[in-house]
């Protein structure tokens, strides 16, 4: 009993200590300027500006860039969906000569940071004439990607081999052993890569920044840089825009939260 008293405790200071940062946001994002920079801080503001939420709106046109996100998001999460399942059933379930050198290859792309590869990809990109559109932020999912192709093949490899067996001698195609068997078992998996795909296009910075040109083009992450110049930094409204470009990840991951922790743990069980 003492144990897990002690237990509870740290974890719930560490908690806190976690949570801190999403509390310091959402409370400067309804205090009065006067109150954000005061010493020692107002944690509960006094009055509260809920204002700052439909200004913030305002400042910037958010609800255009948040469109312009939730297109890019969605097709991003398409593509990873349909494109890494796949690759990850070749090197998982079919047996064929290199699968695991070429299964190495794709995993070493891991370890290469996306500062040496960033130029000669938007060099690429210009050449086909996709800068300053949604193509290069889109189309590199549809080619799969290493980590989750990773995460996937773990999970395969988990999955007996005597279903596809039983399946192929009724007549049952590969194709068909990979849609009907192995997809409807995989949905654990296959929610946690549409999951961490969501979050990473959603947050993404960079690829905006390097690609897009038009601001009627801008995602969220751009929106809330605007909120920053070199005279002054609207603090309460950067705080209220954060904040609601954090609510739907935070709702989604609640609503997730079961299937996330689920396939975390089943594609880590083999090797």
């Amino acid at each position: 009993m003492i144990g897990q008293i002690v237990t509870h405790c740290i974890l719930i200071i560490f908690g806190l200590i976690f949570i801190l940062p999403l509390v310091t946001m959402v409370s400067t994002a309804l205090k009065p300027d006067v109150q954000i920079f005061a010493w020692p801080p107002v944690w509960i503001p006094n009055p509260r500006m809920w204002s700052n939420f439909p200004r913030a709106l305002t400042f910037v046109p958010m609800i255009l860039y948040a469109k312009n996100t939730v297109v890019i998001t969605a097709t991003s999460v398409i593509g990873v969906v349909l494109s890494s399942p796949l690759v990850a059933y070749g090197l998982a379930r079919i047996d064929w000569p290199e699968r695991n050198l070429l299964f190495l290859l794709i995993v070493s792309t891991m370890m290469v940071p996306y500062q040496v590869t960033m130029i000669p990809v938007y060099l690429l990109f210009n050449s086909l004439g996709w800068i300053n559109t949604y193509l290069p932020l889109i189309v590199p999912s549809f080619f799969g990607n290493a980590f989750f192709i990773f995460l996937l093949r773990q999970f395969f490899m988990t999955i007996p081999r005597e279903l596809s067996d039983a399946a192929r001698i009724d007549g049952c195609s590969e194709f068909g052993i990979y849609s009907r068997i192995i997809l409807p078992l995989a949905k654990p998996s296959l929610a946690v890569v549409a999951l961490f795909q969501f979050i990473w296009a959603w947050n993404d910075f960079l690829g905006p920044l390097i690609y897009l040109k038009d601001q009627t083009k801008y995602t969220i992450s751009l929106g809330l840089q605007q909120f920053q110049s070199g005279y002054q930094t609207e603090w309460a409204l950067l705080m209220a825009a954060a904040t609601m470009a954090t609510f739907p990840i935070i709702i989604l991951f609640f609503f997730t939260q079961r299937t996330f922790i689920q396939g975390i743990t089943l594609t880590g069980i083999k090797g």
